[in-house]
């Protein structure tokens, strides 16, 4: 048992053996250490002012993701290596991007510039050569320029990303990595007392007897949900289980016929993985959040913590995905629709945790469809969020659908109606069309609130589901969307 955390902060190891369990990451910087330039906006992982870097080892390499430090628990960075805005510029002269915005005059009064920095730091050892605006506007969805300075930001970007990748991060990766190596161990880490404290097992046996022992305590993945919690209501959080240091937790496992993703990997992880199963699935994923938050955020904790719009839910649901969950020493699996009982109530008995998800890819017989709408395009939460799988045999007849929608109920939820109204019908048959779309207005009945009034999601969510049956009929993306076709991204694939 380990009572400390350690990271490594400008090129030496920093112990902490005693903090609060809802310490915020972007407290310890400001307050303790004093790094004032990382900022604090929005308090929520919205406006990436507060964005840091962290460095981890994978393999041999050390990879650097851009996190939101307001809503990051400052026990989440054991064992990992934090790069601030301070820390850039070295032997005299400006890292790269900091010249870059210099040059390009992409700083106006300066409150957003570190976190853009920041954001760009990570694009700068995540690339290779020259990138585009567009990669460039994805790496920044989630930092806010309240001067509205986006071009010559996107400029310095895409200036600095030609230059060669040779920086003093670049070249003492080979000794982070070494001490990086050094502080990873398989103690489990417990800071505090029973009745208050920060905890990070390090193995599932361990998470599960700690759980039993303490089930009123709250498990944390990523905190992109839970450091709302701190930093919004306000709550107290006396007990957290932080779930990042569970050995093979965070893996995801292609078999070719379905795709396994542990509880705590990543959404920037486990994009790539649905993009293979379909090219909607892709674009659903990169579309959560803001790269910090889907390098931070998992796909177990944003199924387990039943949000009714959640993005990724209605998807699996209509992929049929399964779960696993243990309590204990046991271990079941269930229907991943089965695990949604109401608003803010889950199939998921006391001291029970999420293990991880597994998600059936698509058979040659079947279509995916799905399509996530929102007041911004970039960053947003859904009003409506629709997935569709039709599968349809040689001669055009639908045999199976499954139907999803977030924001249409208190939970995720199958629109069974319509699917019997189109189950037996050829896919090009309007009359079936219409007989589901009269069915969706009894599947749901959708409230009114500040995303979108009930009237709205009723017309989207039939609209979505009629462009996803012209698009399975046969009808080419050109003619049903605006942006992102479809046999564009399968052809780039």
């Amino acid at each position: 048992m380990r009572d400390t955390i350690r990271f490594v902060r400008r090129g030496r190891i920093v112990e902490i053996g005693k903090f609060d369990p809802m310490a915020l990451l972007i407290d310890h910087l400001r307050l303790t250490e004093g790094a004032k330039g990382t900022k604090e906006g929005c308090g929520e992982g919205d406006c990436g002012a507060c964005t840091v870097a962290l460095g981890r080892r994978r393999g041999d390499e050390i990879v650097y993701e851009p996190v939101n430090s307001c809503i990051q628990l400052l026990g989440m960075v054991d064992g990992t290596e934090i790069v601030t805005v301070e820390d850039l510029a070295a032997d005299g002269r400006l890292h790269p991007i900091q010249q870059a915005m210099v040059d390009r005059h992409g700083s106006q009064c300066g409150f957003c510039t570190p976190g853009f920095v920041m954001s760009l730091f990570a694009m700068f050892h995540n690339t290779d050569g020259p990138t585009t605006r567009g990669e460039v506007n994805d790496w920044i969805a989630g930092n806010l320029c309240r001067c509205t300075g986006y071009r010559p930001i996107v400029d310095a970007a895409i200036e600095a990303s030609a230059a060669p990748r040779d920086d003093a991060f670049h070249r003492g990766a080979a000794d982070t990595a070494g001490v990086l190596q050094f502080l990873a161990d398989d103690r489990d880490l417990f800071i505090g007392d029973d009745e208050r404290f920060f905890a990070a097992p390090a193995s599932i046996e361990a998470l599960a007897a700690l759980y039993q022992q303490h089930p009123t305590a709250v498990i944390v993945a990523g905190a992109t949900d839970v450091g709302l919690w701190i930093t919004k209501q306000l709550r107290d959080i006396p007990k957290i289980i932080h779930i990042g240091r569970v050995a093979g937790m965070n893996r995801i496992e292609d078999t070719g016929r379905e795709i396994l993703i542990g509880a705590t990997a990543s959404f920037a992880a486990a994009e790539p993985y649905m993009r293979s199963i379909d090219a909607d699935l892709g674009e659903l994923f990169r579309r959560i959040g803001s790269k910090q938050v889907r390098a931070s955020g998992t796909v177990g904790g944003n199924v387990a913590n039943g949000s009714p719009i959640g993005d990724s839910p209605p998807a699996l649901i209509a992929l049929g995905a399964t779960m696993e969950l243990r309590r204990g020493d046991r271990s079941r699996v269930i229907p991943l629709e089965d695990f949604f009982i109401d608003y803010g109530k889950q199939n998921r008995a006391t001291g029970e945790f999420v293990t991880g998800l597994l998600v059936p890819r698509l058979r040659e017989d079947q279509v995916f469809r799905c399509h996530k709408v929102t007041k911004r395009f970039d960053q947003d939460i859904s009003a409506v969020m629709g997935a569709f799988r039709f599968t349809i045999d040689t001669d055009g007849v639908i045999r199976e659908a499954r139907i999803a929608y977030g924001g249409m109920a208190g939970t995720p939820k199958r629109a069974k109606g319509a699917e019997t109204a189109l189950v037996g019908t050829a896919i090009a048959e309007s009359a079936a069309w219409s007989r589901a779309f009269a069915a969706l207005r009894t599947d749901f009945s959708p409230l009114d609130d500040h995303r979108a009034s009930a009237a709205y999601r009723a017309d989207t969510a039939q609209a979505l589901l009629g462009k996803a049956l012209l698009e399975a009929a046969g009808t080419p993306t050109q003619r049903t969307r605006l942006v992102g076709q479809r046999e564009e991204a399968v052809h780039a694939g």
